[in-house]
């Protein structure tokens, strides 16, 4: 998901490249300050620029959501409610999840938002450990991955209904046989 201040721009599932390259490979979300495995490249929905935030649906349990309820008064979290979300082996605020929100950031309630600025990614077929900073996650737009369904189960259905037809055929003719 990417948001430009309060709005949904585009939503899509497949990490970039901040360079443009498309990026498919798979890589681990860590703790800048001491390197604590917080999630995955699976987990990753996309990203709040205005946030400079990556949006995961889950995290690993090294992520601690703080007991403490803050509310937002200025920016893009004016009239949020949320709690931080703390990394359980050096302490460090690693981000926040939004419990209550206005309609412009509804659809983030409830999910875990990394600051970009505290988290490093290792890249599994690289080898290589960088700063989330340098990346978008951004995500193909869903209408495309729907029609690209769409269009598999309608030949499926149609390879279906020849296969029934024929049997139907092959049935009628060894009854009168």
């Amino acid at each position: 998901m990417e948001f430009d201040e309060s709005l949904l721009i585009q939503r899509t599932n497949a990490a970039k490249l901040a360079t443009g390259a498309e990026h498919k490979q798979r890589m681990t979300l860590h703790c800048q300050q001491c390197n604590t495995v917080l999630g995955d490249s699976l987990g990753v929905c996309g990203e709040i620029t205005c946030m400079d935030a990556i949006v995961c649906i889950r995290v690993t349990n090294d992520v601690v959501i703080s007991d403490a309820m803050e509310s937002g008064h200025k920016d893009a979290m004016a009239n949020c409610i949320y709690s931080s979300l703390i990394c359980r082996g050096c302490r460090c605020a690693v981000g926040r999840v939004v419990h209550s929100a206005p309609s412009r950031l509804a659809t983030v309630r409830s999910m875990f938002l990394l600051y970009k600025a505290n988290i490093s990614c290792y890249i599994l077929n690289c080898c290589s450990m960088v700063k989330a900073s340098t990346l978008t996650f951004d995500l193909k737009p869903l209408s495309e991955s729907m029609n690209k369904v769409r269009k598999q189960f309608e030949a499926q259905l149609d390879q279906m209904s020849r296969i029934k037809s024929r049997l139907a055929d092959r049935s009628l003719t060894s009854e009168f046989v």
